[in-house]
C-alpha cells in the first residue's frame, strides 16, 4: 500500500510517500478499512511542521474515512462494504474525558490515516451520515466534532441563543452550520471581505471584520443589546479571549478549543468571575459524542463546507495552502 511518513520531524519537505507492506487481514474484534479520505486540522499542521514532537517515519492525519473491506471474530456493528470515519481517541469510547495528551492520537501519538489501508479495532470507528462522501466523512473527525461537543454536548445550544464563532477554520463553520440548524443566531469574525461574504452565504447573521474593529466586543455587544452572546467557540487562546470574554453574557459559556494565537497568555480572571462565565477547555470528544454528531447530521441535512482537495501525494501542498490562510472550512485529501 502507498502511505505518506514524515521522513524526519521538522517541515513539510519531510513529507515523503512510500510503499508499506500491507496490514493483511484483520484479527479478533478488528476491521480493514480501504482508506479514501481524511482532511487537514491545526494539529496535524503542527506536527507536520515539527511545532509539536513525533517520532520519525510518523504516519500523519488524524482523520480517516473508508471502505470496510474485511471483518475480524466478534465483529457485529459493522459490515464488509460500511463506509466508516476513524475516532479522534480511540479509547475514549464513552462518558466524561478520559484522555488528556494525544499518546493515543492516530497521526500523533500512533501512526494515523494518510495511508491506503488499515486494520484497526472496530471500536475506533463509526458509520458515516447516509449519502455522505468519504471527502465528508473525513471531516467529522476533528473539525465536527469539536464543533459539536463544544455547543451541544456540553454547551445545550438551544433555540434563540446567540453563538459567537472566531474566523472561518474547519471548526468556526461546523459550529456556525450547526447554530443555524438548531435556530441559534450567530455572529462571525474574519479579517477578509471575501470571507466574510461567505460566511454570510453560510447563514451568518452578524459578521465583523475584525482588523478593523479590534475591540470587536463592542460591536458584539451593540447587536445583543448589551446582553453578550450565551456561546463563545473560542479557537485564538490568548490573543483573542480578552474580547471573548467580554462579548460573553452573564452566565454565559465559553469553549477554549484552540491557541492559533499561542499557547500562553493573561487571563482577565477578575472579569471572568464578574460576569460569572464557565471557560471549559475542549479537545475533541468520545466515540459516543461521535455517534450522536452523526445522527444529528443525517436529522438536520447539514453538509461540511469543503474548501478544496487534494491527493494523498500532495499532502504537503495541501498543508501549504492551509498555512496561507486562503481556505474557509475545511481542506480535503481524497485517494
Amino acid at each position: 500500500m502507498r502511505a505518506v511518513i514524515l521522513e524526519r520531524p521538522g517541515g513539510l519537505d519531510h513529507l515523503k510517500l512510500v510503499n508499506r507492506e500491507d496490514p493483511g487481514t484483520p484479527g479478533p474484534g478488528e476491521i480493514r478499512v480501504r482508506l479514501r479520505a481524511s482532511s487537514l486540522n491545526f494539529h496535524d499542521y503542527l506536527l507536520a511542521t515539527g511545532k509539536l514532537p513525533t517520532e520519525e517515519g510518523r504516519i500523519p492525519m488524524a482523520d480517516g474515512a473508508g471502505l470496510v473491506e474485511g471483518i475480524g471474530e466478534g465483529v457485529s456493528e459493522v459490515s464488509v462494504g460500511d463506509s466508516v470515519v476513524s475516532c479522534f481517541f480511540p479509547y475514549w469510547q464513552e462518558g466524561g474525558p478520559t484522555e488528556g495528551d494525544f499518546g493515543q492520537v492516530p497521526g500523533d501519538g500512533i501512526d494515523g490515516y494518510a495511508r491506503e489501508v488499515v486494520v484497526a479495532p472496530a471500536s475506533w470507528f463509526t458509520r458515516i451520515p447516509v449519502g455522505w462522501s468519504f471527502a465528508e466523512a473525513a471531516t467529522l473527525t476533528t473539525a465536527g466534532l469539536t464543533a459539536w461537543r463544544s455547543l451541544v454536548a456540553e454547551g445545550k445550544l438551544k433555540a434563540g441563543d446567540t453563538v459567537l464563532v472566531l474566523g472561518t477554520g474547519g471548526v468556526s463553520i461546523f459550529a456556525l452550520q450547526i447554530a443555524k440548524a438548531m435556530g441559534a443566531r450567530v455572529i462571525a469574525t474574519s479579517s477578509s471581505d471575501v470571507k466574510i461574504e461567505r460566511l454570510r452565504a453560510l447563514g451568518a447573521d452578524y459578521m465583523i471584520h475584525y482588523p478593523q474593529e479590534p475591540h470587536w466586543s463592542r460591536q458584539v455587544l451593540r447587536w445583543t443589546e448589551g446582553q453578550g452572546v450565551d456561546h463563545v467557540v473560542e479557537v485564538g487562546g490568548p490573543g483573542t479571549l480578552e474580547q471573548s470574554i467580554r462579548a460573553c453574557r452573564i452566565g454565559g459559556q465559553i469553549s477554549l478549543i484552540g491557541v492559533l494565537t499561542g499557547i500562553r497568555g493573561e487571563v482577565g480572571t477578575a472579569l471572568l468571575m464578574q460576569r460569572q462565565i464557565r471557560l471549559q477547555g475542549l479537545v475533541v470528544g468520545s466515540r459516543r459524542h461521535q455517534i450522536e454528531l452523526v445522527r444529528a447530521m443525517e436529522a438536520t441535512g447539514l453538509r461540511p463546507w469543503i474548501d478544496r482537495s487534494f491527493p494523498l501525494a500532495e499532502i504537503a501542498d495541501a498543508f501549504r495552502y492551509q498555512e496561507s490562510g486562503k481556505h474557509v472550512g475545511k481542506i480535503c485529501l481524497e485517494f
